[in-house]
């Protein structure tokens, strides 16, 4: 799926493939994005059972055994729902796969996802060549998270089936990137799917995004103030009485770019004036969650705003489908 550039490639030929929302049984075309530390199964079950992507990252889940329990529980939970409502509405679930070369547990992670099979993978932090034979082989979707044009290209080339395309605005792990110049340059391409995520925590944002050629939207920061997310309840609060003005991006903690909340930072001792250096990046699932600083310290994305009280999944989403159709109704008013 990776074409040249001309007009009646990859952009012509992703106006015309079959809607991946559909495809996911979706009734907003949203990802509840995976969060560290903060999306579990119980978030997962809640977003696919309102219409939505459900998804974690691995990572979450340690030891293995716990992973193995967790991806269990998420497909027990589903197939019962299918069993007791019309299958059609329940959404997909999904499985974020760190693939840095630090990640000792990658091998391990893979034995459960082709025991599992979750309809999609999203790899995260390296190349997702290593996912790729495993999810293609029992037909899953593999989609690379990118942050810029050039990882895009790459991950393209690689054969994946979407990108997502982690822009400018993003909570956690962040892009540079607006999300209109990244669509539309890896729009010219590929022509595979896209989903986009930055700064988006409404309906409006999701209409948005879709317009300007974009099949889904990560959203993170919206699910991690609900009642079903792992996020304590000290990190919910924090987010419902916070803004953009509160968040600082920084290498610092992690030794990628991510979106943290100041106070946050205040709270664990650091300075959001006086950062600490970069240190050397380490995504080793097999290491205790003890040892690492990700746990101490919270991110968010720039639509921290939306954020005003602590809720269920289901009732997000039914806001979000208002917004979202209202925004598409809105539409046909620029008719001529």
């Amino acid at each position: 799926m990776y074409k040249d550039h001309s007009i009646d490639g990859a952009a012509s030929a992703a106006l015309h493939k079959p809607s991946l929302a559909r495809k996911l049984n979706l009734r907003v075309p949203v990802v509840s994005a995976p969060m560290f530390l903060v999306s579990g199964p119980e978030l997962v079950v809640a977003a696919c059972k309102a219409g939505i992507v459900g998804a974690f990252p691995t990572p979450n889940a340690r030891p293995i055994d716990v992973l193995d329990d967790w991806m269990k529980s998420i497909t027990e939970q589903l197939q019962r729902a299918r069993d007791e409502q019309d299958p059609r509405t329940i959404g997909a679930w999904c499985a974020n796969v760190v693939t840095h070369s630090s990640n000792t547990r990658l091998q391990d992670d893979l034995k459960l996802i082709a025991k599992y099979k979750p309809p999609v993978v999203v790899t995260a932090l390296g190349s997702p060549k290593p996912v790729m034979e495993t999810v293609h082989g029992y037909g899953g979707l593999v989609i690379a998270d990118v942050i810029s044009l050039r990882l895009a290209e790459k991950a393209a080339a690689a054969g994946v089936d979407g990108l997502a395309c982690i822009c400018a605005g993003a909570g956690g792990h962040t892009g540079h990137l607006s999300p209109f110049a990244f669509v539309s340059a890896v729009r010219e391409i590929f022509d595979g799917y896209v989903v986009v995520g930055g700064g988006i925590s409404d309906g409006r944002g999701v209409a948005g995004a879709i317009a300007c050629g974009a099949d889904l939207v990560y959203m993170g920061t919206r699910f991690i103030p609900t009642q079903e997310s792992m996020a304590e309840q000290a990190y919910k609060d924090m987010l419902v009485a916070a803004s953009s003005e509160d968040l600082l991006v920084s290498a610092g903690i992690t030794g990628s770019n991510a979106s943290w909340l100041k106070p946050s930072l205040r709270a664990n001792g650091i300075d959001p004036d006086n950062m600490p250096d970069a240190p050397e990046r380490s995504y080793d699932s097999n290491r205790s969650l003890g040892a690492r600083k990700w746990k101490d310290v919270w991110a968010a994305g720039q639509g921290v705003g939306a954020v005003k009280a602590v809720e269920r999944v289901s009732d997000v989403v039914d806001r979000l489908e208002q917004e979202w159709l209202a925004a598409r109704s809105r539409f046909t008013s620029y008719a001529v």
